[in-house]
């Protein structure tokens, strides 16, 4: 049981970042999927067929897999402070500046630089989150900051859809107002992370010398011990099998996560038959919010057990299975409705137990590198997603099989996480005195 220094201490750590972390990244996910809601109108406005859009909404992913590895590794240099901060500014200018695009070709260009101003920032968190939190306190941690995820569109989709409605003031149509009043907070919250994020518990003044010695120490032994049983570089840790091994299970989370998110609107809109935008963003705010229920306490359940390999795998099989099975009841939307659910809530499920995986066997320069490995090769499938939902939209004219095949790709990372396992195994050598 832990004592009471520890309990004040993770109660003081928690309190401080979580909820300031968790701002930060409700920002970050609107600006990359408020496009989603936008499409509402925004298709129309500018002409995009099905694949067009698809293609815009994921080149995001192509400015950010190419900078992740190497942004993740100049905030392990420089500090959280200055790094976190420089990113939001910068990617919260590009995301207002999607409000001037004229065409697919302006879109694809700003997307492409919205990508490249905002890599590094989802992982350079989850490596912040272990300059902070023990192991054990992990799953929760990541629970709670990714809940921002669901946060933000249970709460942004319904905010956007009333921004819609601005259309025509000072004669700007209402998606690209959408565009601009949600890009400024960013930057505005950016600013304050350089003055209100410590990079590490040093310099936190709001901790007391004691509880600072004793989160310092602790973490420094546990960093210790997961770098004397594994002995990973940062080189090493890219290259590393189970870090490639995991890459590939995040890109079929991912999948999941983007296939479904950048698309959930329009297919809400066209399967329900509903016309009020206003209707629309609130049905698909719906799985979301229960989303922020679910990986909280599915992010205690992992901790509490250890059991994150489980944790990633169980959500991932039954939100799979559930849409490539609804995806067949045409005639019933409302049940197809309740599969998107169930798939959406499972996907963020997973993302707790996901990402206790790496902290297992990755530490100090090697966790930087291989946290930004994974997210990298694991969110090309943020562009791979939403591309081919929209490809197989406008060759076969449905979203039926398009979502059969994101339930596919998440069953199969699914078994893939359970073959993987919960951390490598170490040979250990019995020493005799």
């Amino acid at each position: 049981m832990p004592d009471e220094l520890e309990r004040s201490t993770m109660r003081v750590v928690s309190a401080r970042l979580i909820p300031f972390l968790m701002v930060c990244y409700f920002l970050s996910y609107l600006d990359r999927t408020n496009i989603s809601i936008a499409a509402l109108t925004m298709n129309k406005d500018l002409g995009l067929t099905a694949t067009q859009f698809g293609l815009g909404a994921g080149l995001f992913f192509i400015g950010y897999f190419i900078f992740e590895v190497p942004s993740n590794m100049i905030m392990h240099r420089v500090g959280a402070r200055i790094w976190i901060a420089r990113i939001m500014i910068s990617w919260g200018i590009v995301a207002a500046l999607l409000a001037a695009v004229q065409g697919p070709v302006s879109l694809y260009v700003v997307r492409i630089v919205l990508g490249i101003a905002e890599a590094g920032f989802f992982p350079g968190i989850i490596l912040y989150l272990t300059y902070w939190f023990p192991a054990s306190y992990r799953g929760r941690a990541v629970g709670l900051f990714m809940s921002a995820v669901a946060i933000s569109t249970a709460v942004g989709a319904p905010i956007g859809g009333l921004l819609l409605g601005m259309d025509g003031l000072f004669g700007l149509d209402g998606w690209r107002w959408l565009f601009i009043l949600e890009g400024v907070p960013t930057v505005v919250v950016g600013v304050l992370v350089f003055w209100l994020l410590p990079s590490k518990p040093a310099d936190a003044g709001w901790l007391s010398t004691e509880q600072r010695g004793w989160l310092t120490s602790r973490l420094t032994a546990e960093a210790q011990t997961t770098s004397a049983r594994h002995h990973i570089s940062a080189l090493g840790a890219i290259v590393k099998p189970r870090v490639l091994a995991l890459s590939l299970i995040y890109f079929a989370t991912v999948f999941g996560l983007y296939g479904i998110g950048f698309w959930l609107p329009q297919i809400i809109k066209s399967s329900l038959g509903i016309s009020s935008n206003l209707q629309v963003s609130l049905l698909t705010a719906v799985p979301y919010a229960l989303g922020v229920v679910a990986m909280v306490t599915w992010g205690r359940w992992c901790d509490r057990t250890g059991r994150y390999a489980v944790g990633t795998a169980v959500p991932m099989l039954i939100g799979g299975a559930t849409l490539a099975a609804s995806a067949f009841l045409t005639g019933l939307p409302w049940l197809g409705y309740a599969g998107l659910c169930v798939c959406t809530v499972g996907v963020l499920m997973s993302f707790p137990g996901f990402w206790g995986l790496p902290g297992a066997f990755l530490t100090g320069a090697a966790a930087a590198a291989g946290i930004a490995t994974v997210n990298t090769i694991g969110n090309l499938s943020g562009f791979v997603g939403p591309y081919w939902v929209g490809f197989l939209k406008g060759l076969l004219g449905s979203d039926q099989w398009g979502l059969v095949s994101i339930g596919v790709v998440m069953v199969a990372g699914a078994v893939a996480t359970v073959a993987l396992g919960n951390a490598p195994r170490v040979r250990t050598v019995e020493t005799r005195v």
